[in-house]
């Protein structure tokens, strides 16, 4: 999943980033997008290269990412497929379906895009070599629907990678470490399903993939992106949902402040890879 970057960089609680979730419209809003994960892009990157460098897209073959956006991976597998074989990405949003067709028209790319979702792949039985998902499940109410329906996509043979963050294992430093805790717990509760990096395994497994590697990736923010708007906007809900006090809200953001100066900042979470296949 790709999403746009303001120029700026900035999401703040009155800006759109708190809209209605785009992949599952039982879930609940999606808090965290891009814009949040931005300073961490890195390992976002290094994780995508594994996945692809993993699923080893051949000439010819048809390949789909669930969760396209505009469509950046779409376009790493149109360049691996070659004109024999077939790049397409799925997404819900119509705006960011547009913005990608407009990208392959640019680039001149093969890649095409249909709108769907994670439940409802708009393509037959056993039809893609290979299937990429990032960053979607943590927003699904019913992710082994999901892991079926790429099962079902799926050709004998063919390998998946699904990709997603568990939110339980985000760090946040300096500050009082139950109050860092109650906006990690506040971040937890208003997520559809924070704990999916974890359940990824299973939920292939259940479907009659089977499993064949595991990485993983710490995103890790720069530090010259201090605090950060997901913390600034997490630790508001906190306050309003009653777990810290506001007088506790300004001590955490001054002392990530005053750790982003000092070079003792540290703010992560850990984002988890699964490979599979289908067998033949």
């Amino acid at each position: 999943m790709t999403t746009v970057i303001p120029t700026d960089g900035n999401a703040r609680m009155d800006t759109p980033g708190l809209r209605p979730d785009r992949f599952d419209s039982a879930g609940q809003n999606q808090l965290v997008d891009v814009r949040d994960l931005q300073a961490a892009l890195p390992g976002i990157q290094q994780l995508r290269t594994w996945a692809h460098d993993a699923l080893a897209v051949q000439p010819g073959e048809r390949a789909v990412d669930i969760g396209s956006g505009t469509g950046s991976e779409v376009f790493v597998f149109a360049d691996a497929v070659g004109p024999t074989g077939e790049a397409i990405g799925v997404e819900p949003d119509p705006n960011l379906l547009s913005s990608a067709e407009r990208r392959a028209a640019q680039k001149d790319s093969t890649a095409r895009f249909y709108s769907g979702d994670a439940y409802g792949i708009p393509f037959g039985a056993d039809y893609f070599d290979a299937v990429l998902s990032e960053r979607v499940f943590q927003h699904l109410t019913a992710p082994a629907r999901a892991a079926n329906e790429i099962a079902r996509v799926l050709r004998p043979g063919g390998r998946t990678v699904v990709m997603d963050v568990d939110w339980e294992t985000a760090i946040v430093h300096p500050g009082d470490r139950r109050v860092a805790r109650q906006v990690i717990e506040t971040l937890i509760a208003a997520t559809t399903n924070p704990l999916s990096g974890r359940r990824l395994p299973g939920l292939l497994t259940q479907a009659g993939l089977v499993v064949d590697e595991i990485g993983s990736q710490a995103l890790v923010q720069t530090r010259a992106a201090g605090p950060g708007s997901l913390v600034d906007r997490i630790s508001a809900m906190a306050v309003a949902r009653g777990s810290i006090t506001e007088a506790e809200r300004a001590q955490l953001l001054a002392d990530l402040e005053r750790g982003a100066r000092t070079g003792d900042i540290h703010l992560s979470v850990t984002m988890f890879a699964v490979l599979a296949h289908k067998p033949a």
